[in-house]
């Protein structure tokens, strides 16, 4: 994406915290979908629409998917049902998830409710090994969060490995997988994986905001209700235009256009990863994606790199100087200069301080990868 500004062009490498809108607009009928009146009744077939064209692409049933608010409210869900659940079984959650995840944790522990937490590898990974630590460390495991690519690093993990494990889990466990910066972007198969919830977040992947999906494998006892909407999933008067919005930008990046872009990005990732690692000045988070540039353990559309001497808000705060908008983290814990995930991960405060965050989505050209490691070099100039 580029856009006009006072100071000419503007090249936007900050898609992790929201893609660009695509242009897709809905003329979706204006009327309350809950409503019995014929403009209501025309809402809500509109509505049932949408959510059988998602589940098209995302390849499960139409009832098991509920519209939300987005990627934070479907975590949300997933994680504070278990408030409700009889008994005393134990909710983990990776070391790497998203803050919606890692604080509805905290309101665990502040209600009384045993929780836990899976480890990661040095790569931001909570893999196979760490899985099944955590379930033997505990022994009484009735719930899962494992994020499927975080938004940070762009540690993709594989979720199919910790299926194993969890289907030889007594009893069941819930496993929830937070799918925000997956889908649309990389290769995934619901399925497959044999999650039993998952969220996703419609800009992410260029809808509006305030539109998300959360997906049930079977439906729960919600926390808190509202009008029962969503099948007393998520009460609320529904976002009908955000629903058909949300499932055309799913069409628009399902199937062969997911391949093609992922061939595209990793392409202009493996040429920035390449040229960046060659500045002095330069650490690439973490050092383990220097290797194998044809394996698929990191997104191609995320990247953390930390510039020695020079705090992460400081240089991004001179990139848009210059016209590039990056990130030193998560938008939703921008308030915040703790970085827990890296501190995870192993990373050191001082990486952690001088850590930003670069991603790209499906307009970006090398010529921008190429302004991008230019206004880089001339930052480092005089900083």
């Amino acid at each position: 994406m580029v856009s006009k500004d006072s100071n000419g062009i503007r090249h936007y490498f900050d898609w992790a915290a929201t893609a660009p809108h695509a242009g897709i607009a809905s003329d979706a009928p204006f009327g309350n979908p809950s409503s019995q009146h014929k403009e209501g009744r025309e809402a809500k077939l509109v509505l049932e629409d949408a959510r059988k064209r998602c589940a098209a692409v995302l390849n499960v049933p139409p009832n098991t998917l509920y519209f939300t608010s987005g990627g934070t409210e479907s975590n949300s869900i997933a994680v504070l049902f278990n408030l409700l659940r009889k008994g005393q079984g134990r909710v983990i959650s990776s070391l790497a998830e998203h803050s919606s995840i890692r604080e509805g944790m905290e309101t665990l522990v502040k209600m009384g409710k045993p929780t836990g937490n899976i480890s990661i590898d040095s790569s931001g990974r909570a893999n196979a090994d760490f899985f099944e630590n955590a379930l033997k460390k505990y022994g009484d495991v009735r719930f899962a969060a494992v994020m499927a690519v975080n938004n940070e690093t762009g540690a993709v993990t594989d979720i199919a490995s910790l299926r194993e494990i969890k289907k030889r889990s007594e009893p069941g466990i819930h496993f929830h997988c937070d799918m925000v910066q997956a889908v649309g972007k990389i290769p995934f198969d619901i399925p497959l994986w044999e999650i039993d919830s998952a969220s996703i977040s419609a800009h992410k992947i260029g809808g509006p905001r305030g539109i998300g999906l959360l997906y049930l494998r079977r439906p729960v006892e919600v926390f808190y209700t509202g009008g029962g909407q969503e099948n007393r999933i998520r009460g609320g008067s529904e976002n009908t235009q955000g629903a058909v919005e949300l499932a055309s930008c799913l069409e628009q990046s399902a199937g062969d256009k997911t391949r093609e872009e992922y061939a595209r990005a990793k392409t202009r990732w493996n040429k920035l990863i390449t040229s960046l690692a060659a500045i002095d000045r330069c650490t690439i988070i973490p050092q383990e994606r220097l290797g194998d540039k044809e394996e698929d353990g990191f997104s191609p559309y995320i990247l953390q790199v930390a510039f020695r001497d020079i705090p992460g808000e400081v240089m991004a705060r001179a990139l848009d100087d210059l016209g590039f908008a990056v990130s030193t983290g998560s938008a939703c814990s921008s308030s915040s200069p703790e970085r827990p995930v890296l501190a995870a991960m192993g990373i050191s405060e001082k990486l952690r301080i001088e850590g930003i965050r670069i991603s790209q989505g499906w307009t970006t050209t090398d010529a921008e990868i190429d302004l991008l490691l230019d206004a880089i070099n001339e930052v480092l100039k005089f900083l």
